[in-house]
């Protein structure tokens, strides 16, 4: 029986590598397809995110910097000139056709946090935005409390971040902006980080590794009750 139970854990870690290795290139698809349009206010309520997330979307809007606020990261193997503690400046796009959605327009580092130190990043008009589709960030028991009162936030909750910077019709997801600079070079997009653990063939050898060393262990035993038992 523990032979079963330790090969069926094997197997069902297979099954689960066959499934990341799909999610990833699946992923990877979506992140090189073509910027598709972004879905329209109507469907927000029934979008099945899980359809959408790191798809390339693009909008078209107006930017209410008065409203940015940050995210605390701590940006490691960036592929601009910035990296290190900062923030994401996230920043709500209010369409062209309805609605508003919240943008990670980039990473700035912690000296740059003040939007008075770079007011060339603030630059007016209609904007088009290219970026990837994310959806809402979970938070754990290790995540700070956010400061709303400072618009300081520690994850990607576009319902708290439009509740507290008093936008009401945010969609249910944001956009991280692609690498297309922005005036003065920050906020610095493109930063997005894909990452998916994947350690399922390892635990699959393991699980099947302890089946094999159980077979062995039987195997042992049973030759040496044998032999015992000859006169």
């Amino acid at each position: 029986m523990g032979v079963a139970i330790l090969i069926g854990l094997g197997t069902w870690q297979l099954e689960r590598l066959a499934w990341k290795n799909a999610l990833v290139a699946t992923i990877a698809a979506r992140m090189a397809a073509p910027p598709a349009p972004l879905p329209a206010p109507s469907a927000w309520p029934t979008l099945d995110l899980d359809q959408w997330r790191y798809r390339r979307v693009q909008a078209v809007g107006t930017f209410d910097h008065a409203r940015e606020v940050r995210i605390y990261t701590l940006l490691t193997d960036q592929n601009g000139p910035y990296g290190g503690p900062g923030y994401w400046i996230v920043a709500p796009l209010r369409l062209r056709d309805g609605g508003s959605v919240l943008v990670n327009r980039g990473f700035v580092p912690e000296a740059k946090a003040d939007p008075a130190t770079r007011p060339e990043s603030h630059a007016s008009g209609e904007k088009t935005v290219v970026g990837l589709l994310r959806e809402p960030e979970d938070r754990n028991m290790f995540t700070p409390a956010d400061v709303p009162e400072k618009r300081l936030f520690f994850t990607r909750d576009p319902q708290a971040i439009a509740a507290a910077i008093g936008v009401a019709d945010a969609a249910p997801f944001t956009i991280d902006a692609d690498a297309t600079p922005n005036p003065g070079g920050l906020p610095q997009g493109g930063e997005t980080r894909v990452a998916f653990p994947n350690r399922h063939l390892e635990y699959a050898l393991t699980w099947y590794g302890l089946a094999a060393a159980l077979v062995a262990v039987f195997a042992a035993l049973a030759w040496k009750v044998r032999r015992e038992a000859q006169p």
